[in-house]
């Protein structure tokens, strides 16, 4: 159960780079909307994460919820907010999703 809220947790780190993205592309009150977005999404993740550490070790929580938002950030960043997608930017993000498998197959 932990790691389905950590997993949980990272993908809200996900939904408040997003809304600071999408802050700053609006104007007027939308951009005060996007901003209670970002603040509800970080208390939440925090939240998420604060209670996976009870569980699980500090250092491969954290890794793997920073991996997460990593990894979803450059992904919304490509398809939504249409940024590069060049190989070498696309490999090291394969090579970060494996480095987050890794550490949940080794820890304990």
């Amino acid at each position: 159960m932990n790691w389905i809220l950590l997993i949980i947790a990272g993908l809200f780190e996900v939904a408040f780079a997003a809304c600071l993205g999408k802050a700053k592309e609006a104007s007027g009150i939308d951009t005060t909307y996007w901003y209670i977005g970002f603040l509800v999404c970080l208390a939440i993740s925090m939240l998420l994460l604060v209670k996976v550490t009870q569980q699980l070790p500090i250092g491969t929580a954290y890794a793997v919820w920073t991996g997460i938002g990593a990894v979803g950030t450059v992904l919304v960043g490509i398809l939504i907010f249409k940024e590069p997608a060049t190989f070498w930017r696309l490999f090291f993000i394969t090579t970060l999703i494996v480095s987050i498998v890794g550490l949940k197959v080794v820890s304990h």
